[in-house]
């Protein structure tokens, strides 16, 4: 069995200078495929609004959508840390709905929960730390407060919003957050955020010098040829890769060549007697 990569591991990667690296998944096969690989993190993200349910935001994703896909994604990590997002208002009602909602994340099999917010959230990571459950932050821009943000807009851009980000990422740090997802923050504000809390500053479109980063696999897998944001590096066609297969598969089985006899079974020919044989 390969060794489970644990919250110290991340600490300790962190503190040696090396960078932290995080992809999703949302099913088993998926989490197979990337816990084979050396990423360190994977993220069962709500994003699965989108790349799965085929959802325009993520606010529609149910804690029973959640809990469905850890439980898959948690039978295929043996490796890698599972972490879970916990989906909007299964946080921000309350406390006590919170440790409920992150506890049942935990026990679906995910290893941390990661919640999109601030500052008005410390309270909440102290407490859901204090009970044992591990919390990673997410600031910038937060896709379950789209609505408020006006869209996926960069976040600090002017000396206000920049010392806010700068202020949240201190105050999740002290709340007990292990790591904190940076998603849209200037390049430079995301470099003085990562040069100056003391836990893993995990980016995505935040810039190169954060202390880890994150894509969503199928983006960087290519398997949407619609979404090709700026910060997304795709390291494989995926989808132009599987529709050709697709279409040769259709072009085998028109012509007879699949499947071959190679691929069939047999009959077997041996008759097998039943019964005693009586003699006269």
């Amino acid at each position: 069995m390969p060794k489970k990569i644990t919250l110290k591991d991340i600490q300790s990667k962190f503190h040696k200078e090396q960078k932290v690296t995080m992809t999703t998944a949302y099913d088993y096969t998926m989490a197979k495929i990337v816990d084979a690989s050396d990423i360190d993190l994977i993220l069962v993200g709500d994003s699965l609004g989108m790349v799965v349910q085929g959802q325009k935001t993520t606010i529609p994703v149910e804690m029973e959508h959640m809990i469905y896909h850890v439980e898959c994604v948690s039978r295929a990590a043996e490796r890698a840390h599972v972490v879970a997002d916990l989906p909007f208002l299964s946080y921000q009602t309350s406390h006590d709905d919170a440790v409920k909602n992150a506890g049942r994340m935990l026990k679906a099999g995910a290893e941390s929960v990661k919640i999109e917010g601030g500052e008005e959230f410390a309270d909440l990571i102290w407490y859901l730390h204090t009970v044992g459950i591990p919390v990673m932050g997410h600031i910038g821009i937060r896709p379950q407060s789209i609505n408020t943000q006006s869209g996926y807009r960069i976040q600090g851009k002017s000396k206000v919003s920049s010392d806010d980000l700068f202020n949240q990422a201190q105050a999740l740090e002290e709340a007990g957050a292990y790591a904190i997802v940076l998603e849209g923050v200037a390049m430079e504000v995301a470099k003085e955020i990562a040069e100056t809390i003391k836990i893993p500053a995990i980016g995505i479109g935040s810039g190169p010098h954060c202390t880890g980063q994150v894509l969503v696999s199928y983006d960087m897998l290519g398997a949407n040829p619609n979404f090709k944001p700026k910060f997304v590096r795709q390291y494989m066609n995926l989808f132009d890769e599987a529709k050709d297969a697709f279409n040769q598969f259709v072009i085998d089985v028109d012509r007879g060549a699949f499947p071959s006899v190679k691929e069939s079974t047999h009959r077997n020919l041996v008759e097998v007697k039943t019964g005693t044989d009586s003699k006269d």
